[in-house]
């Protein structure tokens, strides 16, 4: 097997990309392409909630391939399809044709995104896997920081179309041979139990945990799904000038990081689920701060970074903590579904919310969710509801 740091920097650039590419892609290329194209603009922007709604769809199967096979061909496929994904929309002549291609991405989304490096990551590395999920977000940090540049740079020299195509071409000449070359393949240890936990019914405890678990990271993927679109909208609503409000949002990425850091500098001393519950108190005061005026801005931005900044984090470790990492992957694939239709959903409502109800009213839901996501995380307890059970929750509420 490669050394850990192999792996986890293999798996960082192949982050860096996917990230770069699908999520923050229309945040340099949407005005752009409305402007070339005369396409819509919220049509435009609409196609990483197109993408998002696709990867949730697929996420519990990939969760479950993952369990069964390790992700390494998940991975690469996941390159794969990015590309193509990409190259069609690089090359399409009109908007349907640009939404299929959207639909393509979110399908790399599913397969290439951080649920299933988490997952490929807990299928390595098992219990120890805590520090290399931790490792991993710290590389992924960087995909604005890297990509939008980078961006800008293509839109500015080759146009969005040949943005898109270099994209692709990197997915194939990087992001696979990356997949294929620098991440182990990995069989589950005992298929035959994976299968075992497929078909039994859980438990109670395991139930409410999972569920429990799952509210957590719908509410606080619909906070960050609002605020990523419409925080400049809330900040120029408060009084701020652009430039202002731009320099206050520039201050939510270097604290992610910064957070990250000092949780990977804690070397594991806390159980994941402290993190997760500092993640979710910290992003609660920073919506306070702003709602309510507690805080300078500045002071909000940083609260809010940091706490999404860990939240990382604690969605990859807290189900391996939680249910064992035998059923890690897997788990982590039926998470992501109903978290990622909350993220491809909330700037949508929040759009409608800020139109009929006003910013304050807006600032106002943001806060009834973040307390909301207080409350059921300190549900949550450190007890195992079973070290390597798997909650078959299928036909449930999510």
């Amino acid at each position: 097997m490669r050394a850990r740091w192999q792996v986890i920097s293999a798996l960082g650039v192949f982050e860096i990309l996917a990230w770069g590419s699908s999520v923050y892609l229309p945040a340099v290329l949407a005005l752009p392409i409305a402007m070339d194209t005369g396409w819509s603009l919220p049509w435009v922007v609409g196609g990483v909630s197109v993408g998002l709604l696709v990867s949730a769809a697929a996420s519990p199967r990939v969760g479950a391939t993952i369990a069964l096979r390790g992700g390494r061909s998940v991975l690469a496929l996941g390159a794969v399809l990015l590309a193509l994904g990409l190259a069609v929309l690089g090359l399409s002549p009109n908007l349907p044709v640009f939404l299929a291609g959207w639909l393509v991405v979110g399908l790399g989304m599913g397969m290439g995104l951080y649920d299933p490096a988490f997952a490929t990551l807990g299928r390595l590395y098992g219990a120890d896997a805590r520090s290399a999920i931790t490792t991993l977000t710290l590389w992924g940090g960087f995909a604005s920081t890297v990509c939008w540049p980078l961006s800008a740079f293509m839109v500015e020299h080759v146009g969005w179309r040949g943005a898109c195509l270099a994209y692709a071409a990197l997915h194939i000449c990087v992001s696979l041979p990356l997949a294929l070359v620098a991440v182990p393949s990995g069989v589950a240890t005992n298929i035959s139990t994976g299968q075992r936990f497929e078909h039994r019914a859980p438990s109670g405890e395991q139930r409410r945990a999972f569920l429990l678990l799952a509210g957590v990271l719908v509410l606080c993927s619909t906070i960050f799904g609002l605020v990523s679109v419409h925080l400049l909208t809330l900040l120029q609503a408060r009084g701020e000038t652009l430039a202002a409000a731009v320099a206050f949002g520039a201050m939510v990425g270097p604290s992610q990081v910064g957070a990250r850091v000092l949780e990977m500098a804690g070397r594991g001393r806390h159980h994941p689920l402290w993190t997760m519950r500092a993640a979710v108190a910290l992003t609660a005061v920073g919506i306070c701060s702003l709602a309510f005026d507690l805080l300078p801005v500045a002071a909000a931005m940083v609260f809010y970074g940091a706490g999404n900044g860990i939240l990382s984090i604690a969605r990859g470790t807290v189900p391996l903590a939680l249910f064992g990492p035998e059923a890690h992957a897997s788990v982590m694939g039926r998470l992501a579904r109903p978290a990622q239709v909350a993220q491809a959903l909330a700037p949508t409502a929040g759009a409608a919310i800020i139109a009929y109800a006003g910013v304050a009213a807006t600032l106002y839901v943001l806060t009834a969710l973040a307390a909301a996501s207080v409350c059921l995380v300190s549900l949550l307890r450190r007890g195992h509801p079973s070290r390597s059970a798997e909650p078959d929750i299928r036909n449930g509420s999510t």
